[in-house]
């Protein structure tokens, strides 16, 4: 039976979402997938990337709530069926938990941590990991700027300063983390978490957990290049038997389920500290197809109540070049998803359901990101002028 996998976090800039990466590798292992990429933003080039989704649909934000994101899910399963979704984007996961029971009940199958397991990640609560016997860096999480004076004796310089859901700055003093501190909380709001800083070397691991403490798989990385907001642009892959240990060991006190990122410092001390977990797939995931450890189909295989085996460790140097290329495609393509929240490069599977279902269960595109002001105007925009 041929599947429907849909798949979040379809921006692929400079910083991109780990969307387009997922696609990827699922269609390595299942070239017959029927993808469906879901976006929050029109503009979000794996919309239009060839050879990535074969429909794409726009979403509300999940600043709107569970109640509008599960409504537009739905009216897109009533026109595409879809078998299992993969979330991708930290900012989405809570609803998507919250969700999960509803779209179980109308065959949407997900594989994700549960509200403790996600909640316990926050980067607010790392220091509670230290309990479970994970070893983390001492941290403070700062809710009021009049506190920055407390981080001097409690941590000491340097320190990391970092957002509720994303960005990091080492700062050197009290005033290096008063300015992070505001521009943070402006852009991610409160709190802002303050990170002893760990000196050494930086390794990335994605794994997949079993939910029952077991590790399914993971790949280990060190970056080799970094974009100016330090994401990774090229990597290669490692084998440390004690850092394995260590994600093996970090994995079972979570009890994690579904996919994660773990960021592991090894600190010139030689011990190794967890000083961030992401509880979905990084944006370099494709790697791990790369190395023969296809942890997105893992990941669709738990979802869908298969068995997987454990995988052996990724062998080491295998590499990642991340590169930025040109997106060519026609306006219309634009105009279509910005206009109707749908673009399409395969037939709906069934024309005449989908024909009698959309009036109903397509949401109107208010909910979804909103078009430019003057879109009226950019969807007639002349493109050819008279001599």
């Amino acid at each position: 039976m041929s599947l429907t996998i849909a798949v979040t976090g379809m921006n692929a800039t400079d910083n991109p979402g780990p969307g387009v990466a997922v696609i990827r590798a699922i269609r390595d292992a299942c070239p017959d997938c029927t993808i469906v990429g879901l976006a929050y933003e029109t503009l979000d080039p794996g919309n239009f990337m060839p050879g990535i989704a074969d429909h794409a649909y726009l979403l509300p934000y999940p600043s709107m709530g569970a109640d509008a994101l599960s409504d537009r899910l739905l009216a897109i399963h009533a026109l595409t069926p879809i078998d299992v979704l993969v979330p991708t984007l930290d900012a989405e996961l809570p609803v998507w938990v919250r969700l999960e029971g509803l779209l179980a009940a109308h065959g949407i199958r997900t594989f994700l941590p549960d509200a403790d397991g996600l909640a316990l990640r926050n980067k607010d609560r790392l220091h509670e990991l230290a309990d479970l016997g994970v070893s983390v860096p001492k941290s403070m999480v700062l809710t009021d700027p009049n506190s920055i004076s407390k981080v001097a004796d409690e941590l000491g310089y340097p320190v990391v300063v970092k957002g509720r859901f994303y960005d990091a700055y080492v700062a050197q003093n009290a005033h290096d983390v008063a300015h992070w501190f505001h521009k943070l909380a402006n852009s991610w709001g409160l709190p802002v978490i303050i990170q002893k800083f760990v000196p050494g070397t930086e390794f990335d691991v994605v794994c997949v957990g079993d939910g029952e403490g077991g590790l399914i798989g993971s790949v280990a990385m060190r970056k080799m290049q970094l974009t100016d907001k330090g994401k990774a642009w090229g990597g290669v892959t490692v084998r440390d038997r004690k850092l394995e240990a260590f994600v093996q060991d970090t994995v079972r006190a979570l009890s994690w389920r579904g996919p994660c990122e773990l960021e592991v410092m090894r600190g010139d001390d030689g011990g190794l500290y967890l000083i961030e977990i992401n509880p979905r797939f990084p944006a370099w995931v494709y790697l791990s197809a790369g190395a023969g450890r296809n942890l997105p189909w893992a990941a669709v295989e738990l979802a869908l109540g298969r068995e997987v085996a454990p995988m052996p460790p990724a062998p080491a140097g295998v590499m990642f070049l991340r590169h930025s290329v040109d997106q060519i495609l026609p306006l219309s393509d634009f105009e279509a998803l910005t206009v109707h929240g749908e673009i399409h490069r395969e037939p709906i599977p069934d024309p005449e359901v989908a024909d009698a279902a959309r009036p109903a269960a397509a949401p109107a595109p208010a909910l979804m990101a909103a078009p430019p002001a003057d879109f009226n105007a950019l969807a007639t925009f002349p493109t050819e002028f008279p001599a």
